[in-house]
């Protein structure tokens, strides 16, 4: 094959849901690969960022409106000896809205799978060539949960623990080729975990999630065989996913048993939207939510289920005190031990009105969303969403605020209703998962001083 042979350039769309990837068999009926397992695929024969949806709808029937744009990679190039070709891969990442897919006659069997899968050496699913690398391309990194100002604490904590897992799942892959070597992946292991823990400050469900995997990890390894290694962290990643994402479910269930009437809320939380698409209330006021008005998408996500009333953030007080309002649901980015409410700016405000009329305040939440710190680091916004003029002034544009605790009715959890006032009794519960990050330092103090006796000797 010459150096001058142009790639054949092909698409790659990686289809996730549920922290899981969509993995199809191509068919007979392709030319290439048959037999392989792959993403959604085609020739990009134009634009591949068009193509790529092209290829969704008429391989997986889905329809646009189910699958959303995560990101798109850089396309990775490389010859097959065997076929005496070479290609460009264009890999994209979408979420997808449901697993109810229907295959062209290109696939013949399809599967949702961890995409940890592909790094097994063990699994019986051949793929195509470099789909891993493909992937990682698109996969979530500390980087693009740090800059993602779309999705809520929940979302981003769920990528957190994929962040994880997929290096632990690297880790199983290396084995393989290079043997196992706990010790060395677990300090791999525990760096990324400690950054996961320290991107997003404010985002007490990202760092108890990410804590409560590597201690799972941890309790679930024989002290006597030595630290804790890649299998370990993947399994625990792998049961992290699915139990914050049953949490957040059934916190969700719990307010929608207690919701009725005509609700208020603002900000979009995933959480709160599930509840209320689920209860059916008589009307809902939502407030839209600057800078980025994701208070608008609720309202036209709700629109199809019961009458929306939108109005502006600064009018919560004015509604709340001349329409007839019988609850005010939230969610949450965390919830401090005394029971104080960290949540979209405007939150505390509409829970201080809320109280003036006598409308209770339900916040739904996860009980991981709960903090261990007494204090929390607010984020703030871009200063040109405020003003990007030319006068000299400051300009204070705070993300999040905070809610007191005597504004809060009760908090909706997986558990049930709770009470802020026992919410520290949640807090204790979480510290404990924090343990792992003391004992891991102490496990390396001992390694150093062995290590160095070893070399004296």
């Amino acid at each position: 094959m010459g150096d001058d042979t142009a790639p054949t350039h092909v698409v790659t769309a990686f289809l996730r849901n549920r922290g899981e990837i969509l993995l199809c068999r191509r068919s007979d009926e392709v030319g290439t690969y048959q037999g392989q397992w792959g993403g959604v695929s085609g020739y990009a024969e134009g634009d591949p960022d068009e193509q790529v949806r092209i290829e969704i709808r008429e391989e997986t029937g889905l329809d646009p409106d189910d699958v959303s744009l995560v990101r798109s990679g850089r396309p990775i190039e490389f010859e097959d000896p065997a076929l005496d070709r070479a290609w460009a891969v264009h890999p994209s990442l979408f979420d997808c809205e449901t697993r109810t897919i229907e295959l062209s006659e290109e696939h013949d069997a399809a599967e949702w799978v961890p995409p940890t899968v592909l790094c097994d050496p063990d699994a019986d699913r051949e793929p195509v060539p470099k789909l891993w690398q493909a992937y990682e391309r698109v996969a979530p990194t500390v980087r693009s949960i740090a800059a993602d100002d779309d999705h809520g604490a929940a979302s981003l904590s769920v990528r957190a623990l994929e962040v994880l897992r997929d290096r632990a799942g690297v880790c199983l892959r290396e084995r393989a080729e290079f043997g196992a070597d706990p010790a060395s992946e677990w300090d791999e292991l525990t760096e990324l975990a400690r950054a996961l823990l320290e991107v997003r400050p404010s985002m007490a469900v990202l760092r108890n999630r990410v804590n409560r995997a590597m201690a799972d990890a941890r309790d679930e390894t024989d002290a006597d065989d030595g630290p804790p290694g890649g299998p370990a962290v993947l399994d625990a990643t792998l049961a992290g996913i699915d139990r914050a994402l049953a949490a957040d479910e059934a916190a969700g269930a719990t307010a929608a048993d207690r919701i009725e009437g005509t609700v208020l809320t603002l900000s979009r939380s995933g959480t709160v939207l599930d509840a209320l698409r689920a209860a059916e209330p008589s009307r809902v006021f939502v407030a839209e939510s600057r800078p980025a008005r994701e208070g608008v998408s609720v309202g036209e996500v709700l629109a199809d289920d019961c009458p929306v009333t939108l109005h502006t953030d600064a009018a919560a007080a004015h509604v709340l005190a001349s329409e007839p309002i019988d609850w005010v649901v939230v969610g949450a980015d965390t919830i401090l031990p005394d029971g104080a409410v960290v949540n979209k700016t405007g939150t505390r405000a509409v829970a201080i009105a809320a109280d003036r009329a006598g409308v209770p305040v339900s916040v739904v939440a996860a009980t991981d969303k709960v903090s261990t710190h007494e204090t929390v680091n607010l984020e703030s916004g871009d200063r040109t969403a405020v003003y990007d003029g030319e006068a000299s002034v400051d300009v204070v544009n705070p993300t999040f605020d905070v809610t007191p605790a005597d504004c809060v009715t009760e908090v909706l959890t997986e558990r049930g209703a709770i009470a802020p006032e026992e919410i520290g009794t949640i807090a204790a519960e979480l510290r404990a998962t924090e343990a792992w990050q003391q004992a891991s330092e102490t496990d390396s103090r001992q390694s150093e001083t062995t290590d160095g006796n070893h070399s004296v000797q």
